[in-house]
């Protein structure tokens, strides 16, 4: 008989920011030995985002699944985090800081870097800036976050979209992420709006199948 997998631990912890302390939350599956890590990015912190998103939290699992250790955080001026909201420049700063922080604590981890809505947008952002080695990004807002197309992450990429997402338009991420030079690898679901409403295990279901394929690949050598 197989036995129920162990829960997540989820720990609170303080990680400084350059406005000051940013409040977040460490979830450690049951066996790890910090190999990975991957740091969550929220949707918008003026419209109610913060790390305990559904979205948020169904992509920490997920990487708790794959034994991979998740660090969410909120963003400057959101809950216990201090400082403001800051168009999404701050934000970026906030999400290197956390990397900084994981860099720090595992130095030997490969870093992962994962985000909704705004925070997929923030997350493009940041992974140019250190040493990502995959970055799964939600429904990202590309055109509320500014994102540098010249300027892209190298990493493996994996990009998630709802085709009847109501705030963060399928077609134009579509046209825009072929375009790149570099595109990522686009998963559209079917029937999904924007909050993944009845649908976070089809959301879970496309990370494990990506990650899963990713680390086959790199066993082959490709």
């Amino acid at each position: 008989m197989n036995s129920i997998p162990a829960r997540p631990v989820t720990t609170a912890v303080s990680i400084p920011g350059s406005a000051g302390n940013l409040e977040a939350l460490l979830d450690s599956p049951a066996e790890t030995a910090g190999t990975r890590v991957a740091v969550i990015c929220h949707p918008h912190p003026q419209y109610g985002g913060t790390m305990t998103n559904k979205v948020v939290h169904t992509l920490a699992r997920s990487c708790n699944e794959l034994g991979v250790a998740a660090v969410r955080f909120n963003y400057r001026g959101v809950g216990a985090s201090a400082g403001i909201y800051d168009e999404g420049n701050g934000e970026t700063d906030d999400a290197i800081a956390v990397l900084d922080w994981a860099r720090q604590r595992w130095p030997q981890a490969e870093l992962w870097l994962g985000g909704f809505s705004f925070g997929g947008a923030v997350a493009i952002r940041a992974a140019v800036r250190r040493d990502v080695r995959r970055l799964i990004t939600v429904a990202p807002a590309i055109k509320r976050v500014a994102v540098d197309d010249a300027n892209l992450p190298r990493c493996p990429w994996l990009l998630v979209q709802g085709d009847s997402d109501e705030l963060v338009d399928c077609t134009e991420v579509r046209e825009w992420a072929d375009s790149l030079r570099a595109p990522p690898q686009f998963a559209v679901l079917a029937g999904v709006d924007h909050f993944f409403h009845g649908r976070l295990n089809d959301l879970r279901d496309a990370v494990l199948q990506w990650s899963v394929a990713q680390d086959q690949a790199a066993q082959r050598g490709g």
